[in-house]
């Protein structure tokens, strides 16, 4: 039997007039071959949002603020595309929010600054800096990244600094006569933006942690070791090893390959909860004149992943979404273990694979929360969710995009673990989101 989106909703008792998103159905576990738990009852039904923005458990409300277009502290507009985010402890109590817009050089709008500010004056991408207060209200607000191209996510630094990604490689040597999205620079490079930093920064690239189709970074904090994914469908997972710790300028990169599975194409094949060791490859050439890190890094024996995206280290290990992975091609979670040591590669397992859109469309952007569940913001087809996921691997509904169809993104907790920061990507919002976290129930 074929069940739609909007189908499986209203059978777990979605309601267009009521005001109850879902029923007892959702304490229900689903199960699927291999003996995953899908469904958890989490924090109980999704309640209509009479503002709809933002469909919440009963006992959590949300503060939605630095929508697109308002003016911010600078004088700039807040730019589209709210995407990849981060909070960091400010002065005063207040939280720091450092958040993606990923835009490209053809769009109408951006990260407004002078060129002479700008990484590419061609290009809108970038971050802006959010300042909010203890009572969840924003206090300031203002740009500190401009001129990169498509900062889709990133990731946390232990010393309180954001890395924004670029998802997208072009080169001057790729322009095309009369196209809107033309470059004057390398691009697909790392940068670092400083929690505390007060205005736009000085633009760096990271070359040394390799150029391509960025997506997401997290490092753990023991070693230092960064780990990167990779948006594409054949994109790699990969660790860049800094000179010194806490320096991201100089080191080495390379990419897991999974032991006895050489070149392994993770999509199908693997089964969830099994771990499988691993070793990692040099990469020679992280800055190549064209896209083909993950060519080289296959060659010697790396595995593949179907569109790398959101990362997170929690729980001593790093989380890591697919997309598109998976028998049903809607997303899969993987799970990092590290080594002991940089000489022990460490262990790979598939976490959860999701068997249908209804259960999981399109995994994007994750965070490990301060209780240990993972939070998923979904990218897909029709309705999206911040999905939840348990330590045993159940999956449940936690917040429903109640405006339109665009996708979550910049999942994050403010420090002391009482408010969950998120976006909508399109037209831009950020919420500040609070209740009982301690409810969740198995």
């Amino acid at each position: 039997m074929s069940f739609s989106r909007r189908r499986f909703l209203t059978l777990a008792g979605t309601t267009t007039a009521g005001t109850v998103l879902a029923s007892p159905l959702q304490m229900l576990y689903a199960r699927v071959a291999n003996g995953q738990t899908i469904l958890a009852e989490g924090y109980g039904p999704l309640i209509s949002d009479p503002n709809g923005l933002l469909d919440l458990p009963r006992g959590f409300q949300y503060r939605a603020f630095s929508r697109v277009g308002d003016r911010m502290s600078d004088g700039r507009l807040v730019p589209d595309r709210h995407d990849g985010m981060a909070a960091f402890p400010g002065p005063q109590n207040t939280t720091i929010l450092v958040r993606n817009h990923e835009h490209s050089p053809g769009d109408s709008t951006g990260v407004e600054a002078p060129d002479n500010l700008k990484y590419d004056p061609t290009n809108k991408g970038g971050t802006t800096t959010l300042i909010v207060g203890a009572n969840r209200k924003l206090i300031r607000d203002y740009a500190s990244l401009a001129g990169t191209y498509r900062n889709c996510a990133g990731g946390v630094t232990p010393w309180n600094s954001w890395i924004s990604c670029e998802e997208n490689t072009s080169t001057p040597e790729t322009n095309r006569p009369g196209n809107a999205n033309n470059v004057t620079k390398r691009h697909g490079y790392n940068f670092e933006v400083p929690s505390l930093a007060q205005g736009i920064v000085n633009p760096e690239p990271l070359v040394a942690m390799g150029r391509f189709n960025h997506e997401a970074i997290a490092i753990d904090p023991r070693t230092g070791i960064v780990y990167e994914t990779e948006d594409r469908g054949d994109g790699l997972f990969y660790r860049f090893i800094p000179t010194q710790p806490g320096n991201l300028t100089s080191g080495v990169l390379e990419a897991l390959r999974i032991q006895g599975r050489p070149q392994a194409i993770t999509r199908v094949g693997f089964p969830v909860g099994q771990k499988f060791a691993v070793d990692w490859v040099r990469i020679e050439d992280p800055d190549p004149a064209a896209d083909t890190v993950r060519v080289e890094g296959f060659s010697k024996g790396a595995a593949q992943f179907s569109r790398g995206e959101g990362a997170w280290f929690g729980n001593n290990e790093v989380y890591f979404t697919c997309t598109n992975g998976g028998i049903a091609g809607v997303g899969q979670v993987w799970r990092y273990i590290p080594g002991a040591t940089r000489q022990d590669g460490g262990t790979i397992e598939l976490f959860v694979e999701s068997p249908s859109q209804e259960v999981l469309d399109f995994p994007d952007n994750i965070v490990v929360s301060p209780f240990s569940d993972l939070f998923l913001c979904e990218d897909g087809a029709g309705e999206q969710f911040v999905r939840g996921v348990t330590s045993q691997g159940q999956i449940y509904s936690f917040a429903r995009n109640a405006l339109n169809t665009s996708e979550f993104a910049g999942a994050c907790f403010s420090p002391n673990g009482q408010t969950m920061f998120l976006n909508i990507y399109r037209p831009g919002i950020t919420f500040a989101i609070w209740g009982p976290w301690n409810r969740r129930k198995s």
